[in-house]
C-alpha cells in the first residue's frame, strides 16, 4: 500500500478520535482498519473508571471489523490528539498480530506519523501455533 493511501487511513482515523471517550487520560485516540474489499471499520478508545476495563481504538476496529464476519485486512492507521505519538500497546500489538500480521501500520499525529508493520511492531508474537 502506498503511503498516500496510508495518509488518506490516518485521516479517517483522525476523524474516528473525534468520538473517543477519554475522561482520564485525556488522549483521544482513533483507528482506522482497512479490509480486502476496501472498507474502513473505524475504532475509538473507550476508557472506564476501573481503567483495566478500557478498550482502546485499535481493538474497536478490529473487533467490530471481526464481528461483522471481516477477517482479511489490508492496513491500520492510528491517531492520537496529542503533540506526542505512540504506537499500538503491547495488548493491541497481540490482537493485530492474531488477525493481521503482515498488514502495515501507520500511526500519528497532527505533527508526525511513522510507518511500520505488525509483525516490526511484535516480532515474537504469541501463537499457539508455535
Amino acid at each position: 500500500m502506498d503511503k498516500d493511501a496510508l495518509l488518506e487511513l490516518l485521516d479517517k482515523a483522525r476523524q474516528a478520535a473525534q468520538n473517543a471517550y477519554a475522561p482520564y487520560s485525556g488522549y483521544k485516540v482513533g483507528a482506522a482498519l482497512l479490509d480486502s474489499l476496501g472498507k474502513v471499520h473505524l475504532g475509538c478508545n473507550v476508557e472506564n473508571a476501573s481503567y483495566s476495563l478500557t478498550n482502546c481504538a485499535e481493538r474497536t476496529a478490529i473487533f467490530k471489523a471481526v464481528s461483522e464476519g471481516v477477517r482479511d485486512f489490508q492496513a491500520l492507521a492510528v491517531w492520537v490528539d496529542s503533540d506526542t505519538i505512540f504506537p499500538p500497546c503491547g495488548a493491541c500489538r497481540q490482537v493485530i498480530s492474531e488477525f493481521a500480521p503482515r498488514i502495515p501500520v501507520i500511526f500519528g499525529n497532527a505533527l508526525r506519523h511513522e510507518i511500520t508493520d505488525a509483525a516490526t511492531l511484535l516480532p515474537s508474537a504469541f501463537s499457539l501455533d508455535k
